[in-house]
């Protein structure tokens, strides 16, 4: 029953409300909400796991020489890298070492050659296990010939340590802030062609089946569009606030939780861009579903749109420097580029408010583009009109 409220509320609120319950309650909507977060926390979940956990690597050895040199390597291990540790296998000899490989009884064989050490693994040997072994054979190696020659390993070493300094932040920030950075160019590009493509569909369904003349001719087309726009666009933000709220929540637990004060304000400019270039590339979408008048047209239709997600995410990916610093205020690139900027911290604190008004200003001119055309289209079933073609045709 329709209440004296519902009647004075304006139609694009009762649109919305209604694309809201819809997207809210659909199961291909929390399916694969649930799946994301799903990913989120389990990989989120493994690296706090791998992080913490101690590995131990069982290294094999069948001469005196290499029973030596893999005890000096166990004695080594921890001061290296303190979650690694070296246990000594003794075997007889290599038939022996190579068996128990095989058959998983050593995770390595260390022997000598002319060069010095090989050593061999069943298949390739992670990198914390190689970088431990390189190092404490080099110190332990180092070590003798400083005692052969009367000296000491400090006095050869003498004036060779290279430092090093970063100017702006530190490496292992820069490291997870370019991890984070490309997390959310993903992140915008799937979010954008799964809310796009259902928005396009819901446009195109009721096309097809002749009850959009219906709505019409009780409302203003502008005021639908509007709806359907707002109502696309809260269940896309909400969902996107709870990835992240549960990516920040998930990396405050693991050892990259000092990188947390660093990132959460350009995340918070993420959310912004987010909102206003969804809200942008949405009225994209609603056209592509007002030109087809047939569900299998909207792939025609929708082409120039992904295509232009395409450009924007690979742009994203692949302009560096000064192509990065102009792109990061070209609408509609910047909804991705000047997140990623402010996220590597290469982007000073009044750019993405130039940025913003830039896309605010873009956005309402296709806006206002965009509603012609759909308004124009929409009730249009004679088959998939051109953009030209929709230009044409009077309201």
């Amino acid at each position: 029953m329709t209440t004296a409220k519902t009647r004075n509320q304006p139609v694009w609120q009762i649109v919305a409300r209604r694309e809201i319950a819809v997207r809210a309650t659909d199961k291909s909507t929390l399916i694969g909400t649930a799946v994301m977060l799903a990913v989120i926390v389990g990989v989120l979940g493994f690296t706090a796991w791998s992080e913490s956990r101690e590995k131990t690597y069982d290294v094999a050895y069948s001469a005196t020489a290499s029973q030596a040199m893999v005890e000096g390597i166990a004695e080594r291990a921890t001061d290296i890298d303190e979650k690694v540790r070296i246990e000594p296998v003794s075997v007889d000899d290599a038939d022996a070492a190579r068996h128990a490989l095989e058959e998983e009884q050593a995770d390595a064989y260390l022997r000598p050659d002319t060069d010095g050490w090989t050593l061999v693994t069943l298949e390739d040997a992670d990198s914390e296990l190689r970088d431990v072994v390189s190092q404490a054979v080099e110190a332990i190696v180092l070590a003798g010939n400083a005692d052969a020659a009367g000296t000491t390993a400090a006095e050869l070493t003498k004036g060779s340590a290279v430092g090093v300094e970063q100017l702006e932040g530190d490496s292992e920030l820069s490291a997870i802030r370019y991890i984070v950075g490309y997390a959310l160019a993903i992140v915008f590009y799937f979010a954008s062609i799964m809310f796009g493509m259902t928005l396009a569909n819901s446009v195109v369904e009721e096309k097809q089946s002749r009850i959009v003349e219906m709505i019409a001719a009780a409302v203003p087309l502008r005021q639908l569009l509007a709806g359907k726009i707002i109502g696309n666009a809260v269940i896309a933000v909400g969902q996107m606030l709870i990835y992240v709220a549960v990516g920040l929540v998930g990396l405050s637990l693991t050892d990259f939780s000092f990188a947390l004060p660093a990132l959460s304000g350009a995340i918070g400019w993420f959310v912004v861009f987010f909102l206003i270039g969804f809200v942008v590339l949405s009225t994209l979408w609603a056209v592509a579903g007002a030109l087809a008048s047939r569900t299998e047209d909207l792939q025609s239709s929708s082409t120039p749109i992904t295509m232009l997600l395409m450009v924007m995410f690979f742009g994203a990916l692949y302009l560096d420097g000064v192509g990065e610093q102009i792109g990061s205020y070209v609408p509609p690139l910047s909804a991705v580029l000047m997140p990623m900027r402010l996220v590597d911290g290469t982007a000073a604190w009044w750019e993405p408010i130039i940025a913003v008004v830039l896309l605010l200003a873009f956005g309402v001119a296709l806006v206002r583009l965009a509603e012609r055309l759909y308004s124009r289209a929409l009730l249009q079933t004679g088959g998939q009109l051109s953009l030209k073609a929709a230009w044409r045709l009077e309201e």
